[in-house]
């Protein structure tokens, strides 16, 4: 682990918005638990959701905090505020609600994909439409650097979903329409792809368009694919290294847009078509599900962000 990261863990300072940690309640998260015939105990998370609802929810099933809807994408930030996208503008919120960051869409695209806060201060943030661009925004709100993207489409709502900057300054971003994960240089070119139109994934009649890219310590990259219903973890070389579909959870995966790979391998995926009942699963290495929400602030989630497990931080950067 970095030394900047362990000044970003020992600043973390959650406890202000995600409240006390108690045993999840029935419908609104259930752990199923783990291991051996000796008694475990059940998975509890805390975690931001973003989507038709904007809240915290605590371990207990509570609402900590809550926030204007219909955010695509975020982080709950070492300071304990809230940075959220929303389709015209982004805003980092402190738990009290005040905005202390905002960039707004440019008038010449339509809609905002992304944001994430960087190592340098600057806020990332993908915009849609007819000029495709990923930009770095400084804490005025001016634009630092412009990256045109190459979507391959001129469908703006499918052209790029959850980008991320990588360690090496490079940025990963899913192109839905172009089968396609891309890695851009700070000069904007397209250093590597990953394809998910793969025939063993069904080739494009399958629709496996990419949402979330997520890098891992190991060089492999997982990777939600909505409307295909899988989520899948691709090596270097882009060929796939495991999978979950959705006969392997029952039909539980309705688009599933947000995932994140946490510490301890396993995955979450949260499903923005499901409206009603459980909208997030998490899975083991072996395709196990060990944990499930349908808490009502999560339904028809569209990203999210795992806080706590059983009363303890996720350690390192959030991997989603």
């Amino acid at each position: 682990m970095t030394q900047p990261y362990r000044t970003f863990l020992r600043s973390l300072v959650l406890p202000r918005i995600i409240g006390s940690v108690l045993l999840l309640g029935v419908g609104m998260g259930m752990g199923l638990g783990i291991g051996s015939a000796e008694a475990q105990e059940p998975i509890k998370h805390s975690y931001l959701v973003m989507g038709a609802k904007t809240a915290i929810l605590g371990e207990d099933g509570s609402a900590t905090w809550e926030y204007s809807g219909g955010s695509r994408d975020g982080f709950v930030l070492p300071n304990g505020n809230v940075l959220l996208a929303f389709s015209d503008r982004v805003e980092e919120v402190t738990p009290d609600k005040q905005i202390v960051f905002r960039y707004r869409l440019s008038p010449e695209n339509k809609e905002i994909g992304t944001a994430e806060r960087l190592y340098n201060g600057n806020t990332l943030v993908t915009e849609l439409g007819p000029k495709p661009r990923l930009l770095e925004v400084d804490t005025q709100g001016s634009i630092a650097t412009q990256i045109p993207l190459e979507p391959e489409t001129d469908n703006a709502h499918m052209q790029t979903r959850m980008a991320r900057q990588l360690r090496s300054g490079n940025y990963l971003v899913p192109h839905l329409l172009a089968f396609a994960i891309k890695e851009y240089t700070p000069e904007g070119r397209v250093v590597g792809t990953l394809r998910t139109d793969l025939e063993s994934l069904g080739g494009r009649p399958a629709e496996n368009w990419p949402f979330t890219a997520i890098r891992l310590d190991n060089g492999h990259t997982v990777v939600s694919l909505t409307h295909g219903n899988k989520v899948v973890e691709m090596d270097t070389k882009g060929e796939v290294v495991w999978k979950v579909t959705n006969e392997d959870v029952g039909g539980l995966f309705k688009d599933p847009c947000g995932a994140q790979r946490l510490a301890n391998g396993n995955t979450v995926v949260g499903s923005h078509g499901a409206n009603t009942g459980i909208s997030m699963v998490e899975l083991t290495r072996e395709n196990k599900i060990v944990w499930t929400s349908d808490h009502p602030l999560a339904a028809g989630v569209h990203h999210f962000q795992i806080l706590t497990t059983n009363g303890k931080r996720e350690p390192s950067r959030p991997m989603r």
